[in-house]
């Protein structure tokens, strides 16, 4: 069965997963991000910045002027190595929360 609702390319030229499980975790957990598939896969391809995350994760953090509840950050977590995927993701209006674990590039 092929559970995989995405494959993303990161910026690192790594394709990472989003598989259907992976998005309705993180639906149920925001439910304001129904409907923000198409603004996590521009997270995680075209980032503002990505920051390193917990257990070496990455987060992509992107800045959308509008989303469907209002002016935020769109952070997308995910990870690369040998199983690349993608963990949770949520909006935002604290960046500097995400920024202050380190960035590890920036655009």
């Amino acid at each position: 069965m092929n559970d995989i609702l995405a494959n993303i390319i990161t910026k690192n030229k790594c394709t990472v997963r989003l598989t259907y499980e992976r998005w309705s975790h993180i639906v149920e957990s925001h439910d304001y991000m129904a409907g923000n598939l198409n603004l996590v896969i521009d997270t995680i391809e075209e980032p503002d910045y990505i920051v390193k995350g917990n257990m070496d994760a990455l987060i992509a953090v992107k800045h959308f002027k509008k989303t469907n509840i209002s002016e935020k950050y769109s952070a997308a977590v995910y990870k690369e190595g040998d199983d690349n995927f993608v963990i949770t993701a949520f909006l935002t209006s604290d960046k500097e929360r995400i920024i202050k674990k380190g960035v590890l590039w920036q655009k």
